[in-house]
């Protein structure tokens, strides 16, 4: 199973989702039968580390962010990915247009799976740092939800 998490600029939200998600599937047992990935769909960020208030923010939760470095979203992922998630609309709109027809993968906004189908993982970049506080719940929310899914998908075979 691969999942893959979408934002701007993979340098705040989605790179955030990536090492939180991470972290609910190792306390699940599941670290080793997930693969997870995150992008961003434009290039301003390519090559850099997260935002370094995401990186603190998250840091303050156990969860390490360092090791990451931005790319952009590529067709290609839609073949390697299971889950292509969206962290706003605007994501959301790229994500489909970039789609290629015939394409399996699951795509949608994240917070659909903390049972807020039409809400967006809001863009702290231009806040302060209660914004990067907000991110992470509402991402801790969405990952308990996600892995749920996977797991019951796991043990099922679908």
């Amino acid at each position: 199973m691969r999942v893959l998490f979408v934002c701007l600029g993979n340098i705040c939200r989605s790179p955030t989702a990536e090492g939180v998600f991470r972290d609910h599937l190792a306390q699940a047992g599941l670290a080793d039968r997930v693969e997870v990935d995150s992008c961003g769909v434009g290039s301003w960020h390519v090559g850099k580390a997260p935002d370094a208030r995401a990186r603190e923010a998250a840091a303050r939760r156990g969860i390490d962010l360092s090791g990451l470095r931005a790319r952009q979203l590529a067709g290609e992922d839609f073949e390697r990915f299971d889950y292509v998630l969206a962290m706003d609309h605007d994501n959301l709109a790229a994500i489909e247009a970039l789609r290629p027809d015939g394409s399996d993968a699951v795509t949608g906004l994240f917070l659909a799976f903390a049972g807020l189908p039409d809400r967006a993982v809001p863009d702290p970049y231009y806040g302060g740092e209660e914004g990067f506080e907000t991110v992470l719940d509402l991402i801790e929310a969405a990952s308990r939800g996600l892995v749920a899914e996977i797991a019951s998908r796991l043990e099922t075979g679908h």
